[in-house]
């Protein structure tokens, strides 16, 4: 069946999105930046200029049958987070969820940061939540919202936790193969699966939460030492998680990353039926490791 799709915050993982629900369903792209509405324009999509924080902007989205709420707070710190993911998911479920004809789903993308730390350990979708900064707590703030205040509204809310996400011009080669690499693990998801894991969610009730990663976290040193034999270089200077802490000038922030450490599983994931296009980094990285070789 045609759905009419809203995609709010139509950035990395919502213009692939787009992409793939071209031609089958109709889509809604928003954005606030001119760049943003040509870029959402160039996949078919009809493109809407609207901030996600304003009702009165969002007034001019038409009607949608399900809403995508992926909109970025531009990597800023936690007050710019919890305006966009808090009290943007928000508004616009209050603004969408009281029109005549509401939206049936909604899916909010979020990040399995919000699970903290656990030492290495695996963790999926019954894990309890344990975020360690003020950013992944608004994260899972977001979460809450995204699934009781769109219940309120008659809506059904998914949550999608997408891990570090990767793929065309966010390859980061010259990170692990420059170095220096610190230890720890690496949970990671090709763009085009993250973008397929929300759109198999559109279409699944029984897909209420989705912790969104491929088939194999990897250890950085493992991944770094693979990328440069792929690749035809040497490997890259390793650090430990001590000598990474111990350099001078580390935020906080950064500090907090390092000692954060899981396994994420995708195991639901592939119960539900969803197929990766790019089961592992071995796949998803090959376009990035062919043009490097061609060039180098």
């Amino acid at each position: 069946m045609t759905m009419r799709v809203g995609i709010l915050g139509c950035g990395y993982v919502g213009l692939e999105l787009a992409r793939q629900l071209h031609g089958t369903h109709d889509v809604v792209g928003v954005r606030r930046s001119p760049e943003g509405i040509d870029a959402i324009e160039a996949t078919g999509a009809t493109a809407v200029r609207a901030d996600v924080t304003d009702p009165d902007e969002l007034a001019s989205v038409p009607d949608v049958d399900a809403l995508v709420f992926a909109a970025s707070s531009g990597g800023r710190g936690a007050a710019a987070a919890e305006r966009v993911y808090v009290e943007g998911l928000r508004t616009a479920i209050e603004a969408f969820g009281s029109r005549a004809s509401p939206p049936e789903r909604l899916v909010y993308t979020s990040s399995t940061g919000v699970y903290g730390d656990h030492d290495g350990a695996f963790v999926d979708e019954d894990t309890p939540l344990d975020p360690t900064t003020e950013k992944t707590r608004v994260l899972a703030e977001a979460e809450r919202i995204a699934r009781e205040l769109a219940a309120e509204y008659g809506i059904d809310g998914g949550v999608a936790r997408f891990a570090g996400l990767y793929g065309p011009n966010r390859y980061r080669l010259g990170r692990y193969l420059e170095g220096p690499v610190t230890e720890g693990y690496l949970n990671m998801i090709h763009r085009e699966d993250a973008a397929g894991i929300v759109r198999f969610m559109l279409g699944s009730t029984d897909a209420e939460l989705l912790v969104a990663v491929d088939d194999e976290p990897v250890e950085k040193w493992a991944f770094a030492d693979w990328l440069a034999g792929e690749c035809g270089a040497d490997p890259p200077r390793k650090r430990t998680e001590a000598e990474r802490l111990d350099e001078e000038g580390l935020s906080e922030a950064a500090r907090r990353r390092i000692l954060t450490s899981k396994r994420c599983s995708n195991d639901r994931v592939r119960e539900l039926g969803y197929e990766f296009r790019y089961p592992t980094y071995r796949e998803g990285y090959r376009a990035a490791i062919n043009a490097y070789c061609e060039t180098n």
